[in-house]
């Protein structure tokens, strides 16, 4: 499914969605380029989920958290973006942070991806433009709930 984000109140809206959708041990894994909007989109999916606080980009710290009650759910916002290989996902715990926790995961292919997983909702992000296209593909576990 492509969906046209042709302003921020757009990218807003499709946080809105997958937060009201969002269960624990689900991925949403946010691909595309610089720029593209993939923080823009983990930041909305938190404020959605409640949280009300500076969202700090990890792309240095590789993986931040959010615990309720500031959210609805658990959720670990993670960029895999400067992983050497996809293996380094073992050495930083990744299974221990998604213990009970929805993962909101940027640059998801140097992580080795999620796409296998039935919980993942993958989103392909694409400059378009002023705006952005979102390609929306969902696992098996979003099947009823697309946002």
């Amino acid at each position: 499914m492509k969906v046209a984000l042709t302003n921020l109140a757009a990218m807003d809206g499709l946080a809105r969605r997958i937060a009201a959708q969002l269960r624990p041990g689900d991925v949403i894994a946010m691909s595309g380029g610089l720029g593209s909007g993939k923080t823009t989109l983990a930041r909305a999916i938190l404020a959605a989920l409640g949280y009300d606080g500076e969202v700090p980009s990890p792309t240095f710290t590789i993986i931040e958290t959010y615990d309720p009650p500031r959210v609805r759910l658990p959720v670990v916002h993670a960029d895999f973006y400067r992983l050497d290989q996809p293996e380094d996902v073992e050495e930083i715990g990744l299974d221990d942070y998604r213990n009970g926790a929805a993962l909101l995961a940027e640059w998801p292919e140097c992580a080795g991806g999620f796409a296998d997983e039935a919980s993942c909702l993958s989103i392909a992000l694409e400059i378009s433009g002023e705006g952005r296209i979102a390609i929306v593909e969902g696992g098996a576990d979003w099947l009823g709930r697309m946002p």
